[in-house]
């Protein structure tokens, strides 16, 4: 009993001493103030923004308590766009370009950015260790709807609370841009140290027809060292895929709009699928360190709308990248720029297409003059090349070397007739790419209805002719230029060549109007140019 009574009274006087010296220290100033902790360097962090803050008074909670809040519809106008937001976790439920119509159906609905099925997965979601922060933590917002004129912003913050971490969010958005930015800051509101992952979301419906030959929705991304890629592949999309690269952007995009995210600082990873209907991206940025009462500041820029120049140039992180003309680019942006410009004085993109072919056509008038030549030169030594193939009928290699030295001796250039289409095919194929990437081109009508009739016709020159009339003759006018053209006296030739204007009817069938708009009229012009040399010789 003595024992017990001793070991208590020990206890109580360790107690009393250890209490009383903290009660000291902290009333008399004995004990040092907690130093402010560096969480993250700015490298650490992909040169993100990081600031670290703990609690200044011991007595009062790091954080301040968090209060939830009902989820509701959140709704940003503009001159640009209609945006509806959810407060619960801040996600976007759709964004409807109001300037661009789905289809050329009267009453057709305006161009959503994020589509139905999308706006059921949480489009521009945090995600936070894997963790769908809308769908697993509590949100709340305080604010009205917004609505935006002339060049104003406007700002949403909306706060949630994910295991221990604050996430708050704040929207910025522009009435005369299709950026909407963002700044998210984390804050550790428990006690220990944490190391956080931190996605930016992206989601679309496809923005075209999920299986379109010559408009798929793809997955884009734009890095330093790779410069633009994309997968359209829905096989490939659906098994998904991850690259860890200097990142620009990534999105998904159709040949006319876009829909990317676009983080700051390049340190990112990338992550996309397709899932359930819908092209899904992930950026993704790991190991984010937070002490306790630490705070950490992350940005990101989204872009939601049309790939048109101007929009895209003045975006951040190379946006305007999107906008590809491949390999022909050099000729398809001037190309796209003289359309526009006859198109700013005549108000017809089809009538634009049509005087841009006229002065094409003039530009190679010297060229395709000297190959009518050759071909008449060709015609004029038709009677001796059959010779030369009769008299060496059984030696190939003798005949081809007689046709040879009469080709040098009359100073006649066999590919003469070949050289303007040669020279026209890279024409041909920048002004092909520039009619199918150019928004402007996009619903652009030439001859909207059929004539005599309330059939919708030529109405948008970036889609093919929906009853082939424009197709069908222009491969009427190449079958009349072959006719037109010189034989060359080989059987054989002469069958290919007259082949040719089917093989291009079908080939033509399904591309853009304006291209084969701009096929018909060089034909035409074409013939009326031999027309005038057959007269003349």
């Amino acid at each position: 009993m003595m024992d017990n009574k001793r070991l208590l009274i020990a206890v109580a006087l360790c107690l009393a001493v250890t209490v009383g010296w903290n009660f000291l220290a902290e009333h008399m100033g004995w004990l040092p103030k907690p130093a402010e902790q560096q969480v993250a360097t700015a490298s650490e962090a992909g040169n993100v923004n990081v600031q670290a803050t703990t609690a200044a008074d011991a007595d009062q909670p790091a954080v301040p308590v968090f209060q939830p809040s009902e989820g509701r519809e959140v709704t940003v106008s503009t001159p640009l766009y209609t945006a509806v937001m959810h407060s619960q976790g801040g996600v976007m439920k759709s964004f409807q370009l109001k300037e661009y119509k789905a289809t050329l159906d009267a009453g057709s609905p305006s161009v959503d950015m994020v589509g139905e099925a999308a706006s059921q997965m949480g489009d521009l979601g945090i995600m936070l260790d894997g963790k769908r922060t809308w769908l697993e933590g509590q949100w709340s917002f305080a604010g009205e709807n917004l609505s935006l004129d002339g060049n104003a912003s406007g700002l949403l913050v909306f706060t949630g609370e994910v295991e221990g971490i604050r996430v708050i969010r704040e929207m910025h958005f522009f009435a005369d841009s299709y950026v909407v930015k963002e700044k998210v800051r984390l804050v550790n509101a428990g006690e220990t140290p944490r190391s956080v992952r931190l996605d930016f979301t992206l989601g679309s419906s496809p923005i075209e027809s999920a299986h379109s030959r010559y408009n798929p929705t793809k997955i884009a991304w734009f890095s330093d060292s790779e410069g633009l890629d994309y997968e359209s592949d829905l096989e490939e999309l659906e098994k998904g895929f991850a690259k860890s690269l200097p990142l620009r952007w990534a999105g998904v995009e159709s040949n006319y709009f876009l829909a990317a995210v676009a983080p700051e600082g390049s340190d990112v990873a990338l992550k996309a699928k397709f899932q359930h209907g819908v092209y899904r991206v992930a950026i993704e940025r790991d190991a984010i360190g937070l002490a306790p009462g630490a705070e950490v500041e992350l940005g990101t820029n989204y872009f939601l709308g049309p790939k048109l120049a101007q929009a895209l140039e003045s975006a951040p992180n190379m946006l305007g990248a999107s906008i590809d003309y491949g390999m022909f680019s050099i000729l398809a942006k001037p190309l796209l720029k003289m359309i526009n410009f006859f198109h700013g004085y005549v108000g017809n993109y089809g009538v634009a297409i049509i005087i841009l072919t006229i002065l094409i056509k003039l530009l190679f008038w010297p060229l395709s003059h000297k190959s009518y030549k050759s071909m008449e030169q060709m015609k004029k030594l038709q009677p001796m090349m059959q010779k030369i193939r009769e008299k060496h009928a059984d030696d190939r290699e003798r005949q081809n070397q007689e046709v040879m030295n009469l080709y040098k001796t009359y100073k006649v250039n066999p590919a003469g007739g070949c050289l303007p289409m040669l020279v026209q095919i890279p024409v041909f194929f920048g002004l092909y790419q520039a009619l199918l990437n150019s928004i402007e081109l996009r619903h652009a009508s030439f001859i909207t209805y059929l004539p005599f009739t309330d059939k919708i016709w030529l109405a948008d020159l970036s889609a093919a002719d929906p009853f082939y009339i424009t197709p069908i003759v222009m491969g009427l006018t190449m079958l009349l230029q072959q006719m037109m053209t010189p034989s060359t006296g080989d059987p054989v030739q002469k069958k290919m060549m007259m082949f040719m204007p089917l093989v291009f009817t079908f080939m033509f069938l399904n591309f853009p109007a304006g291209l084969v708009v701009y096929w018909l009229v060089n034909n035409v012009l074409s013939i009326a140019q031999q027309w005038f040399m057959l007269r003349k010789a």
